[in-house]
């Protein structure tokens, strides 16, 4: 079985742009797909606690009025990502005006260990 390669996100988004913030997702998913992605979930924070030692909120310094997203994108393989990432930063996609504080997204890529399925 061949996994995926997952690229990881938290961000801070303003409660007053969810809907702003869906439609950029959902604005944004066509190129990533076109570009090789094979799959994006996006969260809203529902139920994020606050821990002793660190948390989601800590992670992306959450503010009142603030909620935490959390999302990945999935694609074939670190290649397929890898160009599509290349193309992003060569100016192949406008990312002016996001609707969050990109200074403090979290994000990571990985390599998936495990993968279950019902």
């Amino acid at each position: 079985m061949t996994m995926s390669y997952i690229d990881g996100f938290l961000i801070p988004v303003e409660d007053a742009r969810k809907e702003e913030y869906r439609a950029h997702e959902a604005k944004w998913w066509p190129w990533f797909r076109d570009h090789g992605a094979t799959g994006l979930t996006v969260c809203w924070g529902d139920d994020v606690p606050s821990g002793t030692q660190t948390d989601f909120r800590r992670a992306v310094d959450l503010r009142t009025g603030e909620t935490v997203v959390f999302a990945w994108m999935t694609w074939p393989d670190k290649a397929t990502r890898d160009r599509a990432f290349a193309a992003m930063f060569e100016g192949d996609m406008d990312m002016a005006q996001m609707p969050f504080d990109g200074k403090r997204l979290v994000y990571g890529s990985f390599v998936p260990i495990f993968e279950g399925t019902a």
